[in-house]
């Protein structure tokens, strides 16, 4: 889907490198990228006649098991991280694909598979090596450039380009992973059902919903196969018997459905989605946040999923809240923490020819949504060809501000841009 041409790729395997690619490039006069896990579906690292940064050489993770604190390169993958981590039954908890970039996850937010227990990836970050836009080398911390700190966790690329992370890690635990599958005709009943569990929801449970279509070769039973489906999932500790209890009353109230229940490691569960996603297939993402589940939305979801031009991708239905609504504006720059609710459409097909209605139905599927739209929208799946320069809608009119104020402190003339472009602050303004 993204075909662009930088004209240099500048491979980097130290922060000096880091400083002498930027260097090079802002004095050249040319538009920059930064390259870590190019996960991104937007194609955010990949730029037309200009400078793609490429960090994907620096992929060292250190452990400080007394402390509890991982250094991480900033071309490391979730995976590299996870099993550095996961050695020393740690985590840092992170996205749901195992080769997302870090860097790309980290600084826009990061939601993941134990948000909702221990927070976003974001929250996590107590440090940063960062090269600015002039070259120079600086460490955010708690002690030093502390709103270049706030501004990273969660500001997005607008800043400079991390090429160390300092993250905080929690203990690791042996989870439980249940799944039910519902027949079309069943889905709007069973996510009645999801939404009347979120109001008691424990911080330990992650909750997805997937509309979708079943393939003729995927492993369901028969009378499943071929035909639009809802694809739930619910995720906790497997040690917690009051965890456990919970995901039997859950699935206890749900319609009749194809049910499994398995325990896996951490480390199993931060790959279990790669393949449904591979290399090479054609994407588009448009997501948004979603202030209630009513029965009309509900609907309108498996309307539109029944309408999905292509017999893979999905709209996802994710409940947020818990860990990640007690996160404060004084301590990252990540906005919308009170959102219940994101719904992602997920267009995902392989023939060129759907491209246009490919996109068209994720559009219409998140318009359909307008009358509980939560305000704002999550960075890291925003599209550049989406209202690329509404950054004050998507961060709130406070956070923008002091957003703004850090850009004109460490990157006056706007070098780094992010999908969620901050423009310097143009009036001197301090915080």
């Amino acid at each position: 889907m993204i075909d662009r041409r930088p004209a240099l790729i500048a491979r980097c395997r130290t922060t000096s490198d880091v400083s002498a690619a930027v260097r090079y490039t802002h004095g050249a006069g040319l538009p920059v990228s930064v390259r870590c896990g190019g996960h991104n579906v937007a194609g955010t690292s990949v730029v037309d006649g200009g400078v793609v940064i490429d960090l994907s050489l620096m992929r060292e993770v250190r452990i400080d098991t007394e402390n509890r604190i991982a250094e991480a390169d900033g071309g490391c993958l979730l995976r590299d991280v996870d099993l550095a981590t996961t050695a020393h039954d740690l985590i840092c908890p992170a996205g749901v694909y195992s080769y997302t970039g870090l860097s790309g996850l980290a600084l826009g937010g990061g939601y993941g598979w134990r948000a909702r227990k221990w927070g976003l990836t974001c929250d996590h970050i107590i440090g940063a090596e960062v090269v600015l836009a002039d070259g120079s080398v600086v460490e955010a911390s708690e002690e030093q450039h502390q709103d270049l700190l706030w501004a990273l966790r969660g500001g997005g690329g607008n800043f400079g380009i991390v090429t160390r992370f300092r993250l905080r890690l929690r203990p690791a635990e042996r989870m439980l992973v249940r799944t039910g599958l519902y027949a079309g005709d069943n889905a709007a009943a069973a996510l009645r059902s999801y939404r009347k569990f979120t109001g008691t929801l424990s911080d330990d449970f992650h909750l997805l919903g997937g509309l979708r279509h079943t393939r003729p070769a995927d492993p369901v039973p028969e009378e499943l196969r071929d035909r639009p489906v809802l694809d739930f999932l619910s995720i906790c500790s497997a040690d917690d018997g009051e965890s456990r209890a919970e995901a039997d009353a859950l699935f206890a109230a749900m319609p009749e459905g194809a049910t499994t229940e398995t325990e896996m490691t951490y480390l199993e569960l931060q790959a279990m989605c790669d393949e449904s996603a591979p290399d090479g297939r054609r994407y588009y993402t448009k997501s948004g946040y979603v202030s209630e589940l009513d029965d009309e939305a509900i609907d309108r979801l498996v309307a539109a999923a029944g309408a999905n031009p292509s017999s893979t991708g999905s709209i996802d239905i994710e409940f947020l809240l818990g860990a990640i609504s007690r996160g404060s504006a004084e301590d990252s720059a990540f906005p919308q923490r009170q959102a219940p609710f994101m719904v992602s459409a997920y267009g995902s097909w392989d023939d060129a020819e759907l491209d246009t209605p490919g996109i068209a139905w994720a559009r219409r599927t998140m318009a359909a949504l307008r009358d509980w739209e939560h305000p704002g929208g999550y960075v890291n799946y925003i599209s550049l060809e989406d209202n690329p320069g509404d950054a004050v809608e998507t961060y709130g009119t406070d956070i923008y501000a002091r957003l703004t104020r850090v850009k004109r402190q460490y990157d006056p003339r706007n070098f780094f841009r992010g999908t969620r472009a901050v423009i310097p602050d143009t009036h001197g303004n301090s915080r």
